[in-house]
């Protein structure tokens, strides 16, 4: 796997076996501190409008590790003008006929906006991996395609946050469950889900070579520990909006004079004598 030079390896990439599980949570300022990121989160949102930049976000994690439950408490308060969410399942018949990151680079944000993916091109190196879908020598190729392919994103402006979300067997066999008794969630359990439970020690394996081989310091991986959902989504919130945020100009546009006369005229709206 080549770099190039700018594109160097986390000294000390994430590995599953070291994300602490067990955290300290305050229920009480759940509701407060969501509220919070989500106004920083719109303001952000707005500011990569008026200036024109762009960002993708990509989760990844285990299946009911909380993904889609996120990505719809950032939804919520954005210009869905601004904001293109892509859940990512397998190939079509007429996608596999192309390189596997085709699909994606139809997919990535226009000026001033935000691209979430729920699943990702990194499905080269974990579920096609693991299910023989890719052959040995296409997804050991497919780490340093990756790192390239980010890098031309940045280069081009983009920035990128990749954010993966862990649970334990023991949680997800409980979120399963509660799946399969509550007819409005029963339609979220696939076959695929039971599958890749299965092969849990697998996925395992192929995440860790993920992170060693693509958690570089200009795009490294952010786990984050998803027992307690509510943590989970605070603690990915956040570390989307500080990633983001980092260089922007977040000052609101101030009106020109002329038009700020002439529009406080058309709306009687007078205005306020300076002090």
């Amino acid at each position: 796997m080549k770099l190039d030079e700018t594109e160097k390896m986390q000294r000390d990439p994430p590995h599953l076996d070291k994300v602490e599980m067990k955290v300290e949570f305050d229920k009480s300022t759940y509701n407060h501190r969501l509220a919070e990121l989500q106004y920083q989160l719109k303001e952000l949102s707005l500011a990569y409008g008026r200036q024109r930049m762009r960002s993708v976000v990509v989760f990844e994690g285990q299946d009911a590790a909380g993904k889609g439950g996120t990505i719809r408490r950032m939804s919520w308060p954005l210009d869905p003008r601004m904001l293109k969410v892509w859940p990512i399942s397998a190939p079509s018949d007429d996608e596999k006929e192309d390189h596997y990151l085709a699909r994606f680079w139809r997919r990535l944000p226009r000026a001033g906006q935000m691209v979430i993916f729920d699943r990702s091109w990194y499905g080269r190196v974990l579920v096609e991996r693991v299910e023989g879908f890719a052959s040995k020598t296409e997804w050991r190729r497919a780490y340093g395609e990756i790192n390239e392919f980010e890098r031309m994103l940045s280069d081009d402006g983009v920035r990128l946050i990749k954010i993966f979300l862990h649970i334990t067997p023991d949680e997800q066999l409980a979120r399963f469950r509660a799946r399969f008794s509550d007819p409005f969630k029963r339609w979220k359990l696939s076959e695929e889900d039971l599958r890749n439970r299965s092969k849990w020690h697998d996925y395992e394996t192929a995440t860790n070579d993920m992170f060693k081989k693509t958690s570089t310091e200009a795009h490294p991986w952010v786990v984050i520990a998803g027992n307690n959902k509510r943590y989970a989504r605070l603690k990915a919130i956040a570390t989307i909006v500080e990633g983001l945020s980092q260089g922007v100009d977040m000052r609101l546009p101030t009106l020109v004079p002329a038009f700020e006369k002439r529009a406080a005229e058309a709306l009687g709206i007078a205005k306020k004598p300076q002090t």
